[in-house]
């Protein structure tokens, strides 16, 4: 931002959206001109194209009846490997590395049961302090099923400030007796990016195997897991992708590891001209389809073939440089027009180390959040006093950006948050 007060005027913001070339995609997204929509990072909008194919699909059901498997544009039976191949690009995989199947949750469980293997020497997976609860619930059950002590055998990276992790820190945790590492590829609270690169050389250096949750960065920053060695990712597609609350995830396997036995098998691991043979044999898909389990969930797979087709037009990169920009400018905002009412900003302010979405702390932030709610602002609330803002790049503004902290400033100086108690809601 230009080093003149008229940078923080909104005029500056107006000019910034006049100059965007994402800006025509604002108009595709079911956006409400009197709210401002600052969760993305939780759950995207919903897109017309999305709506578009959730119609398309329900048409070819109500259609084809049971004929919809292998009819129609996008037959179903196929549907999870197509979708899988439009994702590909946006992790940096190979079209027959990634399958779009289960729930962040189910697909971590199904890798971790297929490559966390312990023998005599290596027993342990090294995971870290800050990753989402869930995750560290599925690894602490998989640890449980090989006969093992969670206590004992999941090693959890500790972060120095609360916030952030050092890679170093990680790098040295990668001991003899590590058999699997699971790591966040963005920290969900502080969206701090880790070193996907570095770490998985460091891991392969010591004949470890590494994979990432790639919830908070799919969508929002370019990966390159297949240049990089990455043995496994999995996701969930609602956030940045706009697949919809509850939808369809999706899972990443190397292509090196292809011909590996799922360590979780279901129906549709099969080799798809296999399946209906009906043997009591499994022969396992020879890609990444062969970690899916059970039958595809259509109807909530739907969405993503709208909202890939925007991606592809808009292009990760364009998305990327976007984000930094609009992030950059909320920082540069807070930090102008706030610093009197104690806000810190507790994520990493590089552009290599910063995802998609700013982390500020303030000991009231649950009452702010519900205060800036009651103006019609969405944020997100992490316990015990953290708030999430998200500007999405392919449907917020700058200009609601310099709104946004327009009215948080007001908030602060009239005190309303002091009409909410502080504490969360059932959901945050």
């Amino acid at each position: 931002m230009p080093d003149n007060e008229n940078a923080y005027e909104v005029e500056y913001a107006k000019q910034l959206d006049k100059q965007d070339q994402l800006a025509s995609y604002r108009k595709e997204f079911y956006v409400k001109e009197d709210r401002i929509y600052l969760d993305g990072n939780s759950l995207g909008l919903l897109s017309k194209r999305a709506e578009t194919t959730v119609l398309q699909l329900l048409d070819s059901w109500k259609n084809y009846g049971i004929e919809g498997w292998t009819e129609g544009d996008n037959p179903w039976f196929y549907l999870s490997e197509t979708i899988g191949e439009k994702i590909a690009p946006l992790v940096g995989g190979n079209p027959d590395e990634v399958i779009v199947t289960g729930s962040t949750t189910v697909n971590l469980h199904q890798l971790v049961a297929t490559f966390y293997e312990p023998d005599s020497k290596r027993t342990k997976i090294l995971a870290d302090e800050l990753n989402f609860p869930s995750d560290i619930y599925a690894l602490q059950s998989q640890i449980k099923l090989k006969g093992f002590e969670p206590s004992e055998h999941l090693v959890q990276v500790r972060s120095k400030d609360g916030h952030t992790l050092h890679e170093e820190d990680i790098i040295n945790e990668m001991k003899d007796d590590v058999a699997l590492i699971v790591l966040p590829s963005v920290l969900y609270r502080s969206g701090q990016i880790l070193n996907m690169k570095r770490l998985t050389a460091e891991a392969h250096k010591r004949n470890i195997l590494i994979g990432f949750d790639l919830c908070h960065s799919i969508g929002s920053i370019p990966h390159e897991l297949s240049k990089w060695g990455v043995d496994f990712a999995f996701w969930c597609n609602y956030k940045h992708l706009n697949g919809g609350p509850g939808g369809v995830g999706g899972l990443y396997v190397n292509k090196k590891h292809f011909g590996k036995h799922p360590g979780l098998s279901g129906w549709f691991s099969s080799k798809k001209d296999k399946q209906f043979d009906m043997e009591h044999v499994l022969t396992p898909a020879e890609h990444a389809g062969a970690f899916q389990m059970g039958t595809p969930h259509v109807l909530s797979i739907a969405p993503l073939i709208g909202s890939l087709a925007i991606f592809e037009e808009a292009g990760i990169e364009n998305i990327r440089k976007k984000s930094l920009k609009m992030t950059q400018y909320l920082m540069d905002l807070i930090d102008y027009e706030l610093s009197d009412f104690g806000f810190v900003i507790r994520n990493p302010k590089e552009e290599d180390k910063r995802g998609g979405h700013i982390y500020i702390e303030h000991p009231e932030a649950a009452r702010i959040c519900k205060a800036l709610k009651a103006k019609n602002i969405i944020p997100d609330f992490r316990k015990p006093n953290g708030v999430r803002l998200a500007p999405v790049a392919l449907y917020n503004t700058y200009e609601e950006v310099w709104s946004s902290v327009q009215i948080l400033k007001t908030i602060m100086e009239e005190e309303l948050y002091k009409k909410f108690k502080n504490e969360r809601g059932v959901v945050a």
